[in-house]
């Protein structure tokens, strides 16, 4: 696709990054969310969070979709809360 992926770009960022995936994801291996998780640190980005969400397939936050995983959505949703606000808020 010519794009660059999100791995190579962890040097440039000026911000930090939250990632929330489920583990049984078919579509996004662990073996690279775990080599971003790496990038991020080599790159100093100490305030960036990866999280893993056991079992959980794509999609697991889509209420509307048979992949909805309630308990993994709402820690989903309350981490990403909790990252924007303290680094949107200044």
């Amino acid at each position: 696709s010519g794009q660059p992926w999100p791995v190579n770009l962890a040097e440039d960022l000026k911000a930090p990054v939250l990632g929330l995936y489920g583990g049984a994801d078919t579509g996004i291996p662990l073996t690279s969310v775990e080599t971003m998780r790496q990038a991020l640190q080599r790159a100093g980005q100490t305030e960036s969070r990866i999280q893993v969400y056991d079992g959980a397939p794509h999609g697991f936050h889509a209420d509307y979709r048979d992949s909805y995983t309630p308990a993994a959505a709402t820690d989903a949703w309350s981490k990403m809360s909790a990252f924007f606000d303290a680094k949107l808020k200044g």
